[in-house]
């Protein structure tokens, strides 16, 4: 099974632009960042005088020197630098809080938003759980970039600069050219390194969300797995993916000690070298103890954001790999969009017009073939056929999960490609033949229809489904939560669910693709004479299996390999003695068949 990649391969190109993606969130909070920059050098110039003031210290505690007084006022003030870097710190941290929050909330709801705009198709091939855990890196991901590329790299540059000047100034210029020295290696060693290290982290990642694909698509499958007895085989694909992880994620812990180690040994190096120069100014008097003790706290202090910001570096590159995943999906293109033009869609009646419509899916296979009908305002209309006939690519065609390859579909005279989605989308209600629930109550699920209708109209609406006794009879009644999917129901239960947030949204115009198909013979006529009155003020397109639930219809249409090849009112259809009336004769037999049976039992 392949792992679905949703963005292009990993570049520098992609890297920047990911992060010139992310400067308008930063530039709506402009005053914010420069403050928290104003904190971020005040924190610096505290940091890097902690050093200066240590070595007056130790020069004025010397015992080779008369020391007069205890220096009060350098200790006092020592301790008032140490509380000012971490004090302006968090105030930065503190200011920046927002900055970031509000833009991985930005960028997840677009990505949210931008998710459900991408059409049918690629929801019909989407891996759930792969994608999933691409969003859930992408946001951490943001968190980590914004924090560390301005609060990290930044700073740590700038205290470079900072203390190179120092040592430039006040000691020999080698100081300084060791110290430049062993941070260019440095640099240069983590970089090449960590551009090795990457291949291993982004294969995790990939392993990573195809494991994550396996657990969610097995556990929303767990009656089928169990049904076969597969849970070993399910175990065993899982473990596949899991030992490709575990590999890559080896590799990418040893490739990391290793990179450590080598960063250890040049900053020792370094640090040895610096020491060894300071060590002997002192023997030589040319510099003092507080010299000695300046040069080894600056390089502890510079050395340890050093080490860290290589550990940054790779997290930043790592955040941009995971990054690449998440907005990869929004450059997804949607298949179906608006005109620019697009007005909102305008009902009088309702009537719906199918002109030389042709489909398919596929290139190489066409689905609908010429197809033309009327579905006149407040009639009634069935489509029936074999499966796979093209019945149900038609209400998703009306509903623009796709648009028509040729020909055109009109509302009331307009085309539909002409109006916004959302103005069409209201228009019409269906009641599909496989209901998926929320995972909440049936109280929200019926109010799904319309979550502003009142309580009165919800339980109305339960009782037209004829769903409220099974509803009240419930511990919880309406609060009952119905499970992922629904699966807490029955089929019969959750179409009667479907049924009633469909006539809670009261649309002008009502789609039944075998809405009725889940239910028992009793029930199943019981709502027939319920929707029978509703069909009656609506525009109805009915797509069918059981031929007796459409036989008021005021047009049938029957179907075959993508054509209408029949069309009349049942009686006409059966007169005409063709392939309704095989159709119609073959399920009155078995029908019978379905009555002796259970007269015999």
């Amino acid at each position: 099974m392949r792992t679905k990649h949703y963005g292009k391969p990993p570049s520098r190109q992609n890297d920047w632009r990911t992060i010139k993606s992310l400067l308008p969130y930063l530039w709506e909070f402009r005053g914010r960042v420069i403050l928290a920059l104003v904190f971020l050098a005040l924190a610096k110039v505290a940091s890097v005088s902690v050093p200066l003031l240590l070595k007056e210290i130790v020069d004025a505690l010397n015992p080779s020197q008369a020391m007069l007084v205890l220096p009060v006022f350098l200790l006092v003030a020592y301790g008032l630098l140490r509380l000012a870097n971490s004090t302006f710190g968090e105030l930065r941290d503190m200011v920046f809080a927002k900055v970031t929050q509000r833009s991985i909330r930005r960028v997840a709801l677009k990505v949210f938003e931008h998710l459900h705009n991408l059409s049918l198709r690629f929801h019909l091939e989407r891996q759930t759980g792969g994608m999933s855990r691409d969003i859930e890196r992408g946001t951490a991901g943001i968190r980590f970039l914004l924090n560390f590329m301005l609060f990290n790299i930044l700073p740590t540059i700038l205290e470079i600069g900072f203390v190179a000047a120092i040592l430039l100034v006040k000691y020999d210029p080698w100081f300084c050219v060791v110290t430049l020295v062993t941070l260019v290696v440095y640099i240069v060693f983590t970089l090449l390194v960590t551009e090795w290290r990457m291949i291993f982290r982004r294969n995790m990642n990939e392993m990573d969300s195809k494991a994550n694909t396996r657990a969610i698509d097995s556990l929303l499958n767990y009656e089928t797995v169990k049904y076969f007895g597969n849970e070993g085989f399910e175990a065993r694909r899982y473990d596949e993916t899991l030992q490709s992880w575990e590999k890559a994620a080896v590799r990418n812990q040893t490739s990391l000690s290793l990179l450590n180690i080598g960063q250890g040994g040049v900053i020792a190096v370094g640090v040895t070298i610096l020491m060894l120069m300071a060590g002997q100014g002192v023997v030589r008097g040319t510099m003092s103890l507080g010299d000695l003790v300046l040069v080894n706290a600056f390089l502890i202090q510079l050395y340890m954001p050093l080490h860290f910001l290589g550990f940054v570096y790779r997290e930043i590159r790592h955040s941009l790999a995971d990054m690449e995943r998440m907005f990869g999906l929004l450059e997804r293109h949607t298949e179906v969009s608006d005109a620019s033009d697009a007005r909102e869609l305008k009902v009088s009646g309702g009537a719906i017009r199918f002109e030389h419509v042709g489909f398919g899916y596929d290139s190489r296979r066409q689905v609908l073939q010429d197809v033309s009908f009327d579905v006149p305002a407040g009639h009634k209309v069935a489509v029936v056929g074999a499966s796979g006939a093209g019945k149900s690519t038609l209400s998703r065609l009306l509903f623009r999960f796709y648009d028509a390859t040729t020909g055109r579909i009109l509302i009331d005279g307009q085309d539909i490609r002409s109006v916004t989605q959302l103005s069409l989308r209201r228009a019409i209600g269906i009641v599909p033949q496989d209901t998926v629930l929320f995972n909440d109550a049936i109280y929200y699920n019926i109010a799904y229809g319309r979550p502003d209708a009142k309580h009165e109209e919800i339980v109305e609406a339960a009782r037209a489904a004829h769903i409220d006794q099974f509803v009240e009879s419930l511990p919880d009644k309406y609060d009952t939560m119905v499970g992922e999917r629904g699966l807490k129901l029955s089929g019969g239960e959750k179409q009667r669910v479907a049924i009633a947030r469909t006539l809670l949204k009261n649309p002008p115009i009502l789609v039944f693709d075998e809405a009725t198909s889940a239910l028992d013979s009793r029930t199943e006529k019981a709502i027939q004479a319920e929707l029978q009155e509703i069909a009656t003020n609506h525009t109805t397109l009915v797509i069918a299996h059981r031929l007796s639930t459409i036989m008021d219809a005021d047009q049938i249409l029957v179907m075959e390999h993508g054509r209408i090849i029949e069309r009349g009112t049942h009686n006409e259809l059966l007169a005409r003695n063709g392939a309704y009336a095989h159709m119609w004769a073959l399920q009155q037999q078995e029908e019978e068949v379905e009555r002796l049976e259970a007269a015999s039992n």
